[in-house]
């Protein structure tokens, strides 16, 4: 006889499976076979607790053993069980024999109705023990089906055939209908919890609009919550706005799937990594931001992209902001624990904080900035071996008499409609110009062309004065090379000899073709081969070493 295990917290419909399940010709149903053992174990009062301890058994290694692993006749044996009876001193084969899942549904839908027969707690609801039931199962090697009680009031024979599917059993179409009343199966505390239950003939359609959440309750749901969200991640089918839910995407580096982020005052996991959603970041992109590469155990200009966070903090009438050490100490420990001291990026970012409500201003941000540091491992964005096209959008960069682009701000919607039109015409970037006509920047980096021997790039006007578009113009000296910073028409760049573009995620990017024009022979020109080799000597020489690296 194979077992089947149910695991869930009070309140989850897991006695509405149990009666699906039942309907089955081949299974036989056991439900909460360890109570009494739990019970007998604790302190923890019920009405009947003196009616179970003298008709059920109570000693859990009997229980295991003698009833929910003796022979049967059936083909399966079902077992509901709540998981905060899952109790020490339990035998290994609970868990190490059966089939297992694990049924959730949100603490919201849970809490308001669970003190009809005991006060909700931490310990009653059980999600903890719940999230360790997983975790366990999977250091055995059978990571256990995760089924959101949502999904099957949904669409219940699609949720019930994907799990019959994950436990390797055959779906049967009785398993969606029941008789109502009470069932010989129901243990003797169900006239105390089953009363609405009783009433069902199948799984109930779950209200569109709940009922109001009881607020004596919310600490508890701050606690319950995010053990609910850690599981409802396992869940392979979530719902979803969208009606039908997009596939989860690869990333472009699977390595940062797990990666550890600096947000506010801590480190937390990816999937953590969040900010309220009343951060000025969300309420209108109101946060400034840099970005930073790592190379060989250091982080390359490092104070400079410091110096011009804390220039746009200050024209942006930051207040209550970190100190410059604060923010290096977030941004070495981030990287020292992602273990992230070569090909990685820091996005890092400072928003004005959180407000005390919505609303536009900074009156109301009253908690003080929110620092993010997020590293990634992320080599250049670009084809910077062959060469990147460029076509020109008809979205012009922002002027001084709008929004200064030298302040570098999250709100970022002016670059964002000039990449869609990149993204549309199939290429790599998009050319933004200035009101004028004149070569601004790309969407996202600097621009320099060549043109009989020199080099040009476009005044600082419309365009933010890179990072790295600096270090290059040193090196365009360096290497002996004429530099003009002058206006640049697009006719300049369709007839350039040599182009490339500028910026920390990319490097220098040679540019091959723009607006459908062949840049020079089509490859990657000398000028730009040799500045980008003294790029790569620079960072292999510059920066600031990321502390205890180096003693490591």
């Amino acid at each position: 006889m194979e077992v089947i295990h149910l695991w869930s917290a009070p309140r989850s419909l897991s006695t509405t499976v149990m009666y699906s399940f039942a309907q089955r010709d081949d299974i036989e149903v056991l439900d909460e076979p360890l109570y009494a053992n739990f019970l007998r174990v604790t302190a923890v009062h019920r009405p009947y607790k003196e009616e179970l301890l003298s008709k059920m058994e109570s000693d859990g290694n009997k229980v295991v053993k003698d009833i929910i692993y003796r022979p049967g006749n059936s083909k399966y044996r079902f077992c509901k069980h709540m998981s905060k009876q899952r109790i020490l001193g339990l035998p290994e084969d609970l868990m190490k024999k059966g089939k297992h899942f694990i049924l959730i549904r949100n603490p919201l839908d849970i809490l308001p109705s669970f003190d009809e027969v005991v006060p909700p707690s931490f310990f009653e609801l059980g999600l903890a023990e719940l999230v360790c039931i997983y975790n366990e199962l999977c250091e055995i090697g059978k990571p256990p089906p995760v089924v959101d009680a949502a999904e099957l009031q949904q669409d219940p024979e699609a949720t019930l055939r994907a799990l019959c599917n994950d436990l390797e059993i055959p779906f049967q179409p009785a398993m969606l209908n029941w008789e109502a009343g009470p069932k010989p199966i129901d243990g003797l505390w169900a006239p105390w919890w089953y009363k609405t239950v009783h009433k069902s003939t199948g799984f109930k359609e779950e209200n569109k609009y709940p009922q109001p959440f009881p607020f004596s309750l919310y600490n508890l749901l701050e606690q319950s919550l995010p053990l609910y969200n850690m599981l409802r991640r396992h869940v392979k089918k979530k719902p979803s706005l969208l009606g039908t839910p997009l596939p989860t995407p690869d990333l472009p580096v699977p390595a940062n799937e797990k990666l550890l982020a600096w947000v506010g005052n801590e480190i937390v996991p990816r999937e953590s990594a969040k900010v309220s959603v009343f951060d000025s970041v969300v309420q209108g992109g109101d946060s400034v931001w840099e970005g930073l590469r790592v190379y060989n155990g250091k982080i390359f200009k490092l104070e400079e992209h410091l110096d011009r966070m804390f220039d746009s903090a200050k024209a942006l009438a930051f207040e209550n902001v970190p100190t410059r050490d604060k923010i290096k100490e977030a941004i070495f420990k981030t990287l020292i624990r992602n273990g992230m001291f070569d090909n990685s990026h820091i996005r890092l970012s400072l928003t004005r904080g959180k407000k005390v409500t919505s609303g536009m201003s900074p009156t109301l941000n009253l908690y003080g900035c929110t620092l993010i540091v997020l590293a990634e491992w992320k080599p250049p964005v670009y084809d910077n071996e062959h060469g990147i096209v460029l076509v020109t959008a008809t979205t012009r960069r922002n002027s001084p008499n709008n929004l200064d682009s030298k302040i570098h701000h999250n709100n970022l919607l002016n670059n964002i409609l000039a990449k869609i039109e990149g993204n549309n015409a199939k290429a790599d970037d998009a050319i933004m110009l200035d009101k004028d006509g004149y070569v601004s920047e790309t969407n996202a980096t600097n621009m320099f062309i060549v043109k009989r021997g020199a080099v040009l790039t476009p005044h600082a006007d419309y365009c933010l004065p890179g990072i790295t578009r600096a270090t290059v113009m040193d090196l365009v000296v360096k290497e002996q090379f004429i530099l003009e910073e002058r206006r640049i028409s697009l006719s300049e760049v369709h007839t350039a000899d040599e182009i490339w573009t500028t910026g920390t995620m990319g490097e220098l990017s040679p540019v091959v073709k723009v607006d459908g024009r062949i840049i020079g022979n089509g490859k990657v020109g000398p000028v730009t081969r040799q500045l980008q080799a003294a790029y790569r000597k620079l960072t292999e020489q510059l920066g600031v070493p990321i502390s205890n690296y180096l003693e490591a």
